[in-house]
């Protein structure tokens, strides 16, 4: 069985993402479908453990455009200082943190790489994240580059299928809006992540905050006992 899992590409996903990156033997990036517009994205925002509570950090974008882009156009904005001011929020919330000397340098060199493309930000992201917990990057394949029709649903089975996959893992959340029926009928397994978030000492935090950035684990486990989290063992 190829299993194949589908996402969009998120800034500094957290566990449940590498987890899917994980078990998944080609994980596929939506970079050419509709960026949202309006309203909440984890495109270009996450949360992180800050002053004792979970807070968003944000990529500030450009959206003052007319009709609909992919995320694949979708520009950074960086009139103002958005990547100092986030650097010295994680610096100012984990310099305490047990692994913050191993994790901050590589998350300073994520944060300053000069460009305008919130894709190409949020891929290089992605892959540094996934090498570090020693989960291959030539797992990740664009969706631009693998060209199909149909829409929803219908277009994850062709992508699905365009990879060599004959499963397909379905994440939480994607119930009403996935037709499961239709991966059945194409002769499409589904598999179910059934991710449970594991648990590790959180430092900042009075009781412990699921669905965080995988940067609050990588502080907090280093990037093993990250990957042993992932692994469903103790961090080291």
């Amino acid at each position: 069985m190829t299993l194949v899992a589908i996402h969009q590409p998120n800034f500094l996903p957290w566990l449940g993402y590498f987890d899917k990156i994980r078990r998944a033997e080609v994980f596929i990036l939506l970079d050419d479908v509709q960026f949202q517009k309006t309203g909440a994205t984890w495109s270009n925002r996450v949360q992180l453990m800050i002053a004792g509570a979970p807070a968003w950090v944000t990529v500030p974008v450009a959206r003052a455009f007319h009709g609909t882009r992919a995320i694949s156009e979708i520009e950074i904005d960086d009139r103002s200082p958005w990547r100092d001011k986030l650097l010295r929020t994680v610096e100012f919330n984990y310099r305490r943190a047990p692994h913050f000397g191993l994790v901050y340098p590589l998350l300073s060199s994520l944060i300053k790489h000069q460009t305008h493309s919130l894709l190409e930000l949020n891929l290089k992201a992605i892959r540094m994240l996934a090498s570090a917990m020693h989960l291959p990057p030539d797992k990740l394949v664009l969706s631009s580059g693998v060209h199909v029709q149909g829409r929803s649903t219908d277009r994850l089975i062709e992508l699905v299928r365009a990879v060599g996959g004959d499963a397909y893992l379905v994440g939480g959340g994607a119930q009403g809006y996935q037709q499961d029926h239709l991966f059945n009928e194409a002769g499409i397994a589904l598999v179910d992540q059934d991710f449970e978030h594991p648990t590790y000492p959180q430092h900042g935090a009075s009781q412990f905050v699921s669905g965080l950035s995988v940067v609050d684990a990588f502080m907090n486990c280093g990037f093993d006992g990250t990957a042993a989290l992932l692994r469903g063992r103790e961090s080291a």
